[in-house]
């Protein structure tokens, strides 16, 4: 399988351990520490297949920058998954109703991230 994804972060670390696990499934992986930083990276990135979007971040949170994706045709129907330290459900609802595609909680595995994305469609052998 090969795809794009981006990956938008402020921890380096989750960035790396979710980047890997892409990679080893044949993504090519960007990333960004922040949904400011994402949208800017956007125009210059070959045509991306899957977003995977922290909510809790600097400048830019990942609540702001599904909205943002969500308004521009070019993106508006790339998977977005949520992954976040964030578990009231609340807050769940409101990402899937911005139109997120899937919501993974910190901490995860490699096999839940795998899970997701069977659900969205891509083959993870």
């Amino acid at each position: 399988m090969t795809g794009h994804a981006m990956i938008v972060d402020d921890s380096r670390a989750i960035r790396g351990i979710i980047g890997n696990t892409l990679k080893e499934l044949g993504f090519q992986v960007a990333s960004a520490g922040n949904g400011r930083e994402a949208l800017e990276q956007l125009p210059s990135l070959p045509a991306l297949d899957l977003f995977l979007v922290d909510w809790n971040m600097p400048e830019m949170n990942g609540y702001e920058f599904l909205q943002a994706v969500r308004k521009e045709a070019q993106w508006d129907k790339v998977p977005v998954v949520m992954v976040t330290t964030e578990t009231e459900f609340g807050q769940m609802e409101r990402a899937l109703a911005a139109g997120a595609d899937e919501y993974i909680m910190k901490p995860f595995t490699r096999d839940v991230l795998r899970e997701k994305l069977q659900l969205l469609g891509f083959v993870c052998e």
